[in-house]
């Protein structure tokens, strides 16, 4: 097990008339190599929570367990923890500040004490892992587009080779070409490295197509934890918090009201080109449902 959060909470001026909970009683455990989905409306506390797994933010009370250590012991090396757990903001730019490409990547695995060949073979292999083509790596990252800094900002943070990858909505801005790109590369490490994501989106079709398991924040409390089918089956619920299901999970229960004998728990389009295929070959129209 990887991450654990035991009775999590986060208080924003505690203690004074402004008091308000941004995270209240949060459980949840993460194992090693999972893809997660994390999803909530705006001020449900996704990004108070992403900022707690690695110290950025300390919970006001409650247990936040590494790989079995409490990160809130006394003597706990957190400049450790922020190695293995890395972190990607929303906006790239406040991640980027070295002169070139290349030195904002070598920052990361600098600061953990690495010699000079071991820190440059870390920032190409990482750069190339993010598919930022070599022209580009003497630039200045403010000179880049929006997609381009994104990836720069993931190579620093894969530079450090974290065991953890947290990303803040990595496609926000993005154009779809841009958002597939990206999202392809950040699965193609999970797969080839088993690395363990946390994907913070606000893109239903995103989560649905990557995470094995979502988890959905509403006030600062947990309210759904459980597979994307699981989750998106309870879609009534989720428009009610100011959320919704992909979009293809309406199509899909649209056809059901109307007769078509099709699962109701499809949440991609992929799926549902596969299971109304199949309805339409000769046994898909004596076999009942998908």
């Amino acid at each position: 097990m990887s991450i654990r959060a035991e009775h999590l909470n986060y208080i924003y001026g505690a203690g004074t008339v402004y008091e308000q909970y941004a995270l209240r009683d949060v459980n949840f455990e993460i194992e090693d190599g999972q893809f997660i989905g994390l999803i909530g409306h705006t001020g449900s506390g996704k990004s108070t929570l992403i900022q707690h797994l690695n110290g950025l933010l300390r919970a006001s009370s409650g247990a936040l367990y590494y790989n079995g250590e409490n990160i809130y012991q006394d003597g706990y090396d957190m400049k450790a923890l922020r190695s293995k757990v890395g972190l990607v903001f929303q906006y790239p730019e406040h991640q980027l500040f070295e002169v070139d490409v290349f030195s904002d990547v070598c920052f990361g695995p600098k600061n953990q004490g690495l010699g000079k060949e071991e820190v440059e073979e870390r920032a190409r292999e990482a750069l190339k892992q993010v598919g930022l083509e070599e022209r580009f790596w003497e630039q200045s990252p403010f000179e880049l587009s929006g997609g381009q800094k994104r990836r720069v900002a993931i190579a620093g943070v894969l530079a450090m080779r974290p065991e953890v990858l947290i990303l803040d909505e990595p496609t926000a801005g993005l154009d779809p070409r841009g958002r597939d790109e990206i999202l392809d590369e950040i699965a193609q490490l999970h797969r080839e490295r088993h690395m363990t994501i946390i994907l913070v989106s606000h893109s239903m079709e995103d989560v649905a197509r990557y995470a094995d398991r979502i988890m959905v924040m509403n006030h600062g409390e947990k309210v759904f934890d459980a597979s994307p089918k699981e989750v998106f089956r309870h879609y009534r619920e989720l428009e009610k918090i100011g959320l919704a299901a992909p979009q293809i999970t309406y199509i899909v229960h649209n056809l059901r009201e109307h007769g078509v004998p099709i699962a109701d728990d499809i949440t991609t389009v992929e799926e549902a080109k596969h299971a109304i295929l199949a309805l339409l070959e000769p046994e898909g129209r004596t076999s009942g449902q998908v």
